[in-house]
């Protein structure tokens, strides 16, 4: 029989594994400590304390969510590489707060594999920086909208077609309402009834949601490199609240900029939490929608078409939907996907983001 590793045990296995897999790396600091970094919910990563700086991060790439984890870390690699080459007449310190620096193997690669198959690689780690989950200063909204503007504006002359496609179909809407009417179909009675009226509201604005898709796939609006997980806690700040880096480019990818914007404007200017279920208290906020605008334009106007800024406001009201519909599908399917706390946590979780769609088209004749 096999026995169970108790705390202590897998604590000092872990330790040992974060020592070994570190020591493949190029650099000349001495390992110290670590620290887990409990911000995403995909990969372990952890911070590397070493006994003079710089510190490190040091990442393990979750091969159960992304089936190329080679591929995805060349991704970032390359991209980050491309940023430094653009901005190469910044000072030595300010490229290092502005941009990842990923640290290639004593072999040259940008990645660790291990016995076990595991894929690591490794980053310096930015000092003196700061993130935030949610936001009550327009300011922050503001320079949020310069970070992932900035960034999708020096990345707009690299060739989207030489980055993989790390997840498929992510923000597709064909793909996610083809999976939300599959889950219709496979559900129980009990869950049906008590999310009828979630059913309700997706259908009445199908068509209006698959605007952008449509205009994408007829070729009207550019597809290029993008992020694709633009919430406010992917982007580092200084302890002044300036926009630092972006961060947590695993899912850079071909897409388009409507997704990019959306899903930002979707996590910064809801007055709520994302599974608040007094509904009342779930509204757009449309101060840090002009200011995250504001900040985001300023950066990109120049690679964006008459059509593409027409549509902006369009993709935050459909990066909104498509949340609400993908936590809909998974309470269809039973829970399968996201993690909750209890049996309709996804249903809370849809009910929300389809007030705040309501609540932005209330609010879309002020834009």
């Amino acid at each position: 029989m096999f026995k169970k590793l108790s705390q202590s045990n897998f604590i000092d296995m872990l330790l040992e594994k974060l020592k070994f897999a570190f020591s493949k790396f190029q650099h000349n600091s001495e390992f110290k400590l670590y620290q887990e970094l409990a911000s995403g919910h995909i990969n372990s990563t952890y911070l590397i304390i070493t006994e003079s700086k710089p510190n490190f991060v040091l990442q393990c790439i979750n091969d159960n969510v992304f089936n190329d984890v080679q591929g995805l870390i060349l991704n970032k690699f390359n991209i980050s590489t491309h940023l430094k080459e653009k901005l190469k007449d910044l000072s030595k310190d300010e490229l290092y707060s502005s941009v990842l620096t990923f640290i290639e193997t004593k072999e040259g690669k940008p990645y660790y594999r291990a016995k076990d198959g595991s894929c690591w690689n490794l980053m310096n780690y930015i000092d003196d920086s700061i993130t935030f989950e949610t936001v009550d200063d327009k300011e922050v909204a503001y320079e949020a909208g310069k970070l992932f503007g900035g960034f999708l504006n020096l990345t707009y002359d690299y060739d989207a077609t030489k980055l993989i496609d790390v997840i498929p179909e992510f923000h597709d809407m064909f793909f996610r309402f083809s999976q939300f009417q599959k889950a219709i179909k496979a559900s129980s009675k009990e869950r049906l009834a008590k999310s009828q009226e979630c059913i309700d509201f997706a259908f009445e604005l199908k068509e209006e949601m698959h605007i952008i898709q449509n205009l994408k796939e007829s070729g009207k609006i550019n597809v290029r490199v993008t992020h694709n997980d633009t919430k406010i806690s992917n982007a580092l700040f200084s302890k002044s609240n300036k926009g630092l880096c972006v961060i947590d480019t695993d899912t850079v990818m071909p897409g388009i900029v409507h997704y990019d914007f959306g899903d930002a404007i979707r996590t910064i200017c809801n007055e709520a939490a994302e599974d608040e279920t007094n509904l009342d208290l779930v509204e757009f906020n449309m101060e840090y929608y002009k200011a995250y605008e504001k900040g985001f334009l300023e950066k990109i106007r120049t690679t964006l078409t008459s059509l593409e800024l027409q549509y902006l406001p369009l993709g935050a009201k459909t990066m909104m939907f498509i949340m609400g519909l993908r936590f809909l599908t998974d309470y269809l399917n039973n829970d399968v996907y996201y993690k909750i706390k209890y049996a309709e946590h996804n249903l809370d979780r849809a009910k929300n983001q389809f007030k705040l769609v309501q609540s932005f088209s209330k609010k879309m004749n002020q834009l």
